[in-house]
């Protein structure tokens, strides 16, 4: 690639992939890199590595450029906001007195660089990580990328700025009550509040240490997740790590793509300039199937009341408290000395009884999504914009309005995807967040990709296809795979859709073959079996079954399991259609201890009789 055509390369991962492809090295791309940053505003790196280290660094890998197919993040460019270790560089919080130098990377940022990214520098963020506004750092606010009279969002301010900005094409920030998620909405990015525990916290400055996640800044859906794919390792070395979850299928149910909830209209607070931009995005899932079911939203609102009006300011003295009482009032904002000393205040009874109230809420919050079957929650992700004069006028309430749809998450341990959803008049960005139970992360990231489709630089068909009827390919089950069965799972973990249902045509006999665990046999009659039916017998019903949909691309790891006998052939059902669906060689009916079930013709009551008479 001609090295000057590097300028027009967009900064997201297909784009960098291809012109890596067309002969771009790191070296190149790194002089680029920095020829943005110094043609950028002010506020948004607090410390880079010289030219000279980042030189060193993509030298390498132009050495391994042959070999570039084996590091999923070769030559990406990446940014870590100043309360996560980077080695080789100061960490300071967003106060040069805390200032320390790591002597190892965090671990989330080893495995990144393991991948073939490369870490340009330290960003702009709230002292402490205490902050949703950008506006708390003794160096000035960091401004907003798009319309700079208004602030940008923090905590992760200078990540997300700096990801807006084409600086570099991700950023790492934290969330603890909304810090990776309104930088997102206001900066027009994709932001994941990952389940917490599911990227190491290890080597992150603790503001709640039991609620911190370190969060993700992304142009689009697709680079956030192959960022989450490769950051989300399990660290045994964190005690607040989780390992991570089993993919989350939507919730199924006949005729409806998925179902999600949003704030009822007496409970949704919200600047009536955005108003009609969150219509449009509910029109949006709509149109791809959605269902939109109106929630009562004051538990979750009064959860995030929790957040900053109970005890858990003073797990934010816990980490920092301390030092904040040995230094003079100069060296650390009054407004982050003022917010983080209250926590030095409520007792152990105060601690205990909003943990009751926080079970008690937790729960109401379960139970609701559950009984109204919600693959997902969307609420806005910011009511209001501020100017950054405003804020500094009114550091305090500002702040904690900010926070309105985002400081329940991690007490309530929810996953959270903040999505771009369009701008207002003057260009000023803003979005919406889906959340979910924890480890549904990356169930989320395909709701997002539907309010992101067409935005995505990658051309992929509309990726709500896979939650439609007509993009799935249908397949008959008829014994452990159906739904609540043992084998369910195995459908639900590739993304599969309960499509309805019903039986097959009365043309199979059905058996039950021994083993340790029965399978199902579904055998096709002789034509001169079906031909010479006794017209006296009782006429047979089919067989039970459910035709499932299940995506194109997992047709094959899934086919790959079915054990002989069984395997996949054509299925009669009763209602005249056919389609593919398990079926068993014939020699199975003389195997010592098949047992002939036509007659119900029925896996779930064959079940349940065994399971009554102890065999």
């Amino acid at each position: 690639m001609n090295t000057a055509n590097v300028k027009e390369v967009a900064f997201d991962l297909t784009e960098l992939r291809a012109a890596y492809d067309d002969g771009l090295r790191p070296t190149a791309l790194i002089t680029e890199v920095l020829r943005r940053i110094a043609s950028g505003p002010r506020n948004v790196w607090l410390a880079r590595f010289e030219k000279d280290e980042l030189m060193k660094r993509a030298a390498a890998l132009d050495a391994r450029w042959k070999d570039r197919e084996r590091l999923p993040l070769f030559g990406v460019p990446f940014a870590v906001k100043d309360n996560i270790d980077v080695a080789g560089l100061p960490t300071t919080a967003g106060c040069p007195a805390y200032a320390y130098q790591p002597k190892q990377s965090a671990y989330v940022v080893g495995l990144l660089v393991a991948a073939g990214a490369l870490p340009i520098g330290k960003t702009h963020l709230d002292q402490f990580a205490t902050g949703l506004v950008g506006t708390r750092h003794p160096d000035g606010p960091c401004a907003n990328a798009f319309v700079p009279e208004f602030i940008s969002g923090g905590s992760s301010s200078g990540s997300a700025v700096a990801t807006a900005l084409g600086h570099v094409a991700f950023a790492l920030g934290t969330d603890t009550a909304g810090s990776g998620r309104i930088p997102a909405a206001l900066n027009d990015l994709v932001g994941i509040k990952p389940t917490k525990g599911l990227l190491s916290t290890r080597g992150v400055v603790p503001a709640c240490r039991s609620l911190d996640c370190v969060s993700i800044f992304a142009k689009t859906v697709t680079d956030a997740r192959q960022i989450l794919a490769t950051a989300a390792a399990f660290d045994r070395h964190d005690a607040f790590a989780r390992p991570a979850p089993t993919y989350q299928a939507p919730v199924h149910r006949t005729g409806v793509a998925f179902q999600f909830g949003s704030p009822r209209g007496d409970s949704l607070e919200l600047d009536p300039v955005f108003q009609k931009l969150w219509h449009k995005t509910i029109s949006r899932l709509e149109q791809h199937g959605g269902v939109c079911v109106e929630i009562d939203f004051r538990p979750f609102r009064e959860a995030a009341e929790l957040l900053y009006g109970g005890p858990w300011l003073a797990e934010r003295y816990a980490a920092v408290g301390d030092f904040i009482q040995r230094r003079p009032a100069g060296e650390v904002l009054p407004v982050t000395r003022e917010i983080i000393l209250k926590g030095a205040h409520p007792s152990a009874v105060d601690v205990f009884r909003a943990g009751y109230r926080l079970a008690e809420l937790r729960r109401k919050t379960e139970e609701l999504r559950a009984r109204l079957h919600l693959d997902f929650v969307l609420t806005p992700t910011y009511a209001r914009a501020y100017r950054i004069r405003e804020v500094l006028a009114d550091p305090i309430r500002l702040n904690t309005d900010l926070g309105l749809y985002t400081n329940f998450m991690n007490l309530l341990d929810l996953a959270a995807i903040a999505a771009p959803a369009g701008r207002r008049g003057d260009g000023l960005p803003w979005g919406v967040t889906l959340f979910s139970d924890a480890g549904s992360d990356e169930r989320l990231l395909d709701f997002a990709e539907i309010l992101t489709a067409g935005r995505e630089t990658n051309n992929v068909a509309p990726p709500a296809d896979r939650f439609r009827t007509d993009q799935l390919e249908p397949i008959v089950v008829c014994g452990a795979h159906m739904s609540g069965m043992a084998l369910n799972h195995q459908l639900l973990e590739r993304g599969g859709k309960l499509l309805r249902k019903t039986r097959t045509a009365p043309v199979y006999r059905f058996y039950a073959l021994p083993g340790a665990v029965p399978r199902p046999g579904l055998i096709r009659k002789s034509e001169n079996e079906i031909s010479t039916r006794d017209d006296r017998a009782p006429r047979e019903r089919g067989v039970a079954c459910e035709v499932w949909g299940l995506p194109r691309n997992r047709w094959a790891d899934f086919i790959a399991g079915i054990p002989a006998p069984l395997g996949i052939g054509t299925v009669e059902l009763s209602d005249g259609t056919s389609c593919k669906g398990f079926i068993c060689e014939g020699f199975a009916a003389t195997i010592p201890g098949a047992l002939d079930i036509t007659r119900p013709g029925d896996w779930r009551r064959f079940m349940r009789s065994r399971n009554r008479s102890g065999k």
